[in-house]
């Protein structure tokens, strides 16, 4: 691209909003500059809202556009970058669907499992619709990976948005040392193993 990006994200350790078009930038092969900025804090969001509209992050900058949204911004990214969404209209149709159900829904896990890279806090028991998520996100893995995953380890076969949307929550599965079926542990493996994952884990700091 001409314009160089500028993608602007919480603290690595606990933004999953911002793991995501980051993980996409990186997997597209895109050069980006990067801003981080320290969740928690009393000035996070004055910094936040001197670069986004929406005072939050991840901001996605391109020129004089600016893209505050996750999703909106790996729809762009995905534009610009072929091959980040499957090929075929319908697979693709079905990759935006699991995209979409991650970026609205699970929100018992997202309120009781919250991003932690690095944190080990096993969950023992965890409540009734906390399990509920973790069964349909696993049950939807295993309905991807069958149907469309057969020429790669990822939910498509190959790297597409879709996963960018679900590695935080390979995260916070190991993060409150969730229990998952072979299928889905074969899978979290896969994402962790991408570089790109290893180097955002590399930035977070202990906490």
């Amino acid at each position: 691209m001409s314009q160089p990006f500028t993608l602007v994200v919480g603290t690595k350790r606990f933004s999953s909003w911002s793991l995501r078009p980051w993980l996409l930038l990186k997997m597209a092969g895109a050069a980006f500059d990067e801003v981080e900025i320290a969740l928690r804090q009393p000035d996070t969001k004055q910094r936040i809202l001197d670069w986004s509209p929406s005072g939050k992050v991840p901001l996605l900058v391109h020129g004089s556009l600016r893209i505050w949204d996750s999703l909106a911004i790996c729809e762009y990214l995905a534009e610009l970058f072929p091959g980040l969404w499957p090929e075929d209209r319908t697979v693709r149709a079905q990759a935006r669907s699991v995209a979409a159900e991650m970026h609205s829904g699970f929100m018992p896990l997202r309120q009781n499992c919250p991003m932690d890279i690095g944190a080990v806090t096993p969950m023992a028991e965890p409540l009734p619709e906390v399990a509920a998520d973790i069964a349909r996100i696993q049950a939807l893995w295993a309905d991807c990976r069958s149907r469309f995953g057969q020429g790669g380890p990822f939910l498509f076969g190959r790297f597409s948005v879709a996963d960018a949307m679900y590695a935080p929550v390979v995260t916070r599965f190991r993060t409150y040392a969730i229990p998952l079926d072979a299928g889905s542990e074969a899978y979290c493996r896969a994402v962790e193993a991408l570089p790109a994952m290893r180097e955002w884990a590399g930035g977070v700091s202990p906490g």
